[in-house]
């Protein structure tokens, strides 16, 4: 009976999997999905990989959803892009919107800091603390903006292709966080 039940059980996981592609990365612990689902349709798991900090403490782990077309060197275009990270330490609300407001600047020419400003300083506000665990989520969708999200759980949206592309270039662009991880994300390394 219980052979009956393990390959009944086997027969179903084949089914419901695509041939050869596996429901998930798993990256440093975490799992992330193979694709997700957006507004205008699927997202594919472009890379992932794990940021540390002082070359050995783990600081997160994150993922990168693209659409199918989309290569990596478009990855700051207006398209419809995911990006999902989930925390190894607590971190403060307050620490991430610092940290945004530097790495946003970073990022950007001197004569569009007077434009993002104020959409800056929304999505700063919605930040919240995080554990162990926590998994923040920004989901872009062109020409609508960008939502925040904090375990499943929307925060807000800011709009703007623009903010967007400030927002994601933190991670992507030519001064991200870190290169290697900017790289793992993208697929490129």
């Amino acid at each position: 009976m219980q052979k009956h039940i393990n390959m009944t059980l086997l027969t179903l996981l084949l089914i419901t999997l695509p041939a050869g592609a596996p429901a998930y990365t798993e990256v440093g612990g975490v799992h992330f999905a193979s694709t997700v689902d957006a507004k205008d349709g699927r997202l594919h798991l472009q890379g992932a990989g794990i940021l540390r900090y002082m070359a050995f403490i783990k600081a997160y782990a994150g993922a990168l959803y693209l659409p199918d077309a989309v290569l990596a060197h478009q990855a700051l275009e207006p398209v419809a892009k995911h990006l999902e990270i989930e925390y190894y330490h607590p971190i403060k609300g307050e620490d991430f919107a610092s940290a945004t407001r530097i790495k946003i600047l970073d990022n950007i020419p001197a004569d569009q800091v007077a434009d993002l400003r104020a959409r800056i300083e929304l999505l700063s506000k919605m930040y919240r603390d995080v554990q162990p665990g926590d998994r923040y989520a920004l989901t872009y969708f062109p020409g609508q903006g960008t939502l925040l999200s904090l375990n499943g759980q929307p925060l807000g949206s800011i709009p703007g292709d623009d903010f967007a592309r400030a927002l994601f270039a933190m991670w992507l662009g030519d001064n991200p966080i870190d290169r290697g991880f900017r790289d793992r994300l993208l697929g490129t390394s």
